[in-house]
């Protein structure tokens, strides 16, 4: 499944049917730093305090199928009344929460739970030392407001009339742990700019003993020199783009059978000089092939062909 496949089907299928079993992932106090540190925290009785409001927008995430009064009802969100009664709350009172409530808590909220989940999984599934990561985006289409438009701007469309689309839309790119596909850090912009371009953001979220697999798109020279760190032992591998904007490299060494060590020099000069970079790159350049599909060639920062 695709990043974008994965981020439409959040809340479809089974969910948590009690506040209790939704909320046993996510530490309490975890939502309490990060209303903290972002100074949002409820100074004084809601009826709707910001902590429960961290939650209704989860809860929007996983009922997406239901309208937020009712996701507000089903997860018991609002504080008694001080007889001990139930507690209502308008639509629009839900409204003036959110925008009081404003992204910043959720954003701290969500490196934290990056930092625990994404990391335990990482470790638990590691592959001769190494945690595996990957990196992927997608588009989402955001509301079609003048801020959002300015922000993020529209696709043109298809249409024989021309135009841009409905909606604008923001692109996303997401480091995340593979086995699990568990995000581990996320660079948002606009849908003008280019997942490579957003994906700067994330290359100093990667850790030591880690190895990142890319897709061809992101096949370029000062790339690999940032992820790569033999220091840190940090690599990364990539399927080589064939035909047109193929690589040109210099074998330096037979390691096996449909496996070199080679010297890859960018086609383009000021794709090294003016920014401090080797002329080369040492790489290690795998032919695969299985039964039924072509062959194709990976190229990785795994040097050592016994380790």
């Amino acid at each position: 499944m695709e990043f974008g496949e994965a981020i439409l089907g959040v809340g479809v299928g089974e969910r948590p049917a009690s506040f209790e079993a939704f909320s046993a992932a996510i530490d309490p106090e975890w939502i309490a730093e990060a209303l903290a540190a972002t100074g949002t925290a409820s100074l004084r009785r809601r009826k709707l305090p910001a902590e429960y409001v961290v939650w209704l927008v989860i809860g929007m995430a996983l009922f997406r199928d239901h309208g937020i009064p009712e996701v507000v009802r089903h997860l018991d969100l609002v504080l008694p009344t001080a007889r001990g009664a139930r507690g209502r709350v308008t639509p629009s009172a839900l409204v003036q929460a959110r925008t009081r409530l404003g992204p910043e808590p959720l954003a701290a909220l969500f490196t934290q739970t990056a930092q625990v989940w994404a990391g335990a999984a990482a470790n638990a599934t590691r592959w001769r030392g190494l945690a595996l990561y990957g990196v992927d985006g997608t588009t989402l289409r955001v509301p079609d407001t003048a801020a959002n438009d300015a922000a993020f701007g529209r696709p043109s469309t298809n249409r024989p009339q021309g135009g841009a689309a409905g909606y604008p839309q923001l692109r996303v790119v997401v480091l995340l742990v593979l086995r699990q596909h568990l995000i581990a850090a996320a660079a948002l912009g606009p849908f003008t700019r280019s997942e490579p371009a957003l994906a700067t953001a994330l290359w100093a979220e990667v850790p030591e003993h880690a190895l990142v697999i890319l897709d061809r798109g992101y096949t370029a020279y000062a790339l690999f020199h940032t992820v790569g760190d033999v220091a840190r032992d940090r690599h990364w591998l990539v399927r080589v783009r064939t035909g047109r904007g193929a690589l040109r490299w210099t074998v330096v060494a037979r390691l096996g059978r449909g496996d070199d060590l080679v010297d890859w020099t960018p086609t383009h000069p000021r794709a090294s000089v003016g920014r401090g970079l080797p002329a080369t790159l040492r790489a290690r350049a795998v032919r695969v092939h299985r039964r039924g599909f072509r062959p194709y060639v990976l190229l990785t920062s795994l040097l050592d062909p016994v380790a």
